[in-house]
């Protein structure tokens, strides 16, 4: 039997082959997120602060309900401590957890801790309310909107394992990788000034990885513009330094934290409008499309399938 690699399948295609023939007993409760950070994959304790990172893992989950135009409910954490921490850094990380808490107007809170022997493992789960359907139906078209710039967080991660001596010059980016931020209260501003998206989705894991995902939650094709994605300024030195696109650091990185939703062409003015923080980066389009990248010299690239490759090529 054949073996397929996830960089063949990527982490989307994947899910949808594991739940081949079982559609139907899969769970799309649209108020429930779950997400899972390992000390080593996720984070290093070398010089991630305590507390910025329990504030950092409440923004990700935070991300995926404000993409569903949820507002945060309740919210439970689960670490898994080994014997190398004590109680003072626990305590550390969850003064950020609950800093975070409060900020996005969750009114339950929930902590258990369990022994681990590889370091600090954190699993949360969070709920919220979605006060009507905010969503309309997706049409080839519908603009593609991203709350920021980019690949930053991956480059700022970069400048922390390689540049120590120049953090300062690179602070920008440092704070996207340690704490990013998230405007609070996102879907209850879409129902007051009257927008309808047609899809949202957290950016992560990559813009690749969140196009996947939108192609796959519309049926649409995707289409975004290398020229159109906002970077931090010193993205493009930086990454002749280290010698890394930025592109490719937005498509493939981690960590931005940012919001993508699909607007209708006709909100478009309007959405730009009541939300200035937003930059149109493409669009949807028909199915037969795929999902690619367009270069300004307009040469369309597919977006490849992204796995867990953590090693350098």
């Amino acid at each position: 039997m054949s073996s397929e690699s996830f960089a063949e399948i990527g982490r989307i295609g994947a899910i949808e082959k594991l739940f081949a023939g079982i559609e139907g007993k899969r769970k799309k409760d649209i108020s429930f997120v779950h997400r899972v950070m390992l000390e080593g994959i996720d984070f290093d304790l070398s010089y991630f602060p305590l507390k910025h990172l329990g504030y950092k893992a409440v923004v990700e989950v935070t991300g995926e309900l404000y993409s569903r135009l949820c507002e945060a409910q309740n919210l439970s954490v689960i670490l898994g401590v080994s014997s190398k921490l004590d109680y003072r850094q626990i305590e550390e990380f969850w003064s950020g957890v609950r800093v975070a808490a409060e900020e996005f107007g969750y009114s339950g809170l929930n902590l258990d801790l369990v022994p681990s022997l590889n370091g600090l493992s954190i699993s949360l789960g969070a709920t919220g309310t979605q006060p009507s359907a905010l969503f309309c139906k997706a049409q080839s078209k519908d603009v593609i909107c991203v709350s920021g710039a980019l690949g930053s967080a991956f480059l700022g991660q970069q400048v922390l394992e390689n540049r120590s001596s120049e953090l300062e010059k690179y602070k920008m980016m440092v704070a996207d990788y340690l704490k990013p931020e998230l405007r609070e209260h996102t879907p209850t501003h879409f129902k007051e000034v009257g927008i309808t998206p047609s899809a949202g989705c957290f950016v992560t894991r990559g813009l690749a990885d969140a196009l996947l995902n939108l192609r796959k939650e519309t049926g649409l094709g995707v289409k975004v513009y290398a020229d159109k994605i906002l970077f931090e300024g010193n993205s493009f030195s930086l990454g002749r330094e280290l010698d890394i696109d930025p592109v490719s650091a937005a498509m493939n990185g981690g960590d931005d934290c940012r919001l993508l939703f699909t607007v209708p062409i006709l909100q478009a003015e309007k959405f730009h409008r009541e939300f200035p923080a937003y930059d149109i980066i493409g669009h949807l389009a028909l199915s037969e499309a795929g999902a690619c990248m367009v270069t300004p010299e307009g040469v369309e690239l597919p977006v490849r399938a992204q796995g867990w490759n953590t090693e350098e090529e």
